[in-house]
């Protein structure tokens, strides 16, 4: 990976079984700030969705892009378990980014 790259898809929330978004980006640290921010109009700043609560590195964009567009179909259960699985109290990861 390139300096300061980092291919991944991730979940956005505001609280705990909240509500969920659902991106793919080639620079997380960047991406993830850029919604806690608010610096773009859409979907994340509309809910407030600021919380980084789980995300999964890929080697590539098309892989992602992949597995992105997968996890948007999945019913919103599985997409809970998805995240609980890892993250059982939906806490904010961002601090802990590589």
């Amino acid at each position: 990976m390139r300096e300061g790259r980092y291919i991944a898809v991730y979940m956005m929330s505001n609280r705990r079984n909240g509500t969920i978004y659902i991106g793919a980006t080639g620079y997380l640290t960047r991406r993830v700030w850029e919604h806690r921010e608010g610096l773009l109009p859409g979907f994340t700043r509309k809910y407030g969705l600021n919380r980084l609560v789980w995300y999964e590195a890929h080697e590539d964009m098309a892989t992602a892009f992949q597995r992105e567009r997968s996890l948007k179909r999945w019913p919103r259960q599985w997409k809970i378990n998805l995240i609980e699985r890892e993250n059982p109290f939906w806490d904010d990861l961002c601090p802990g980014l590589p």
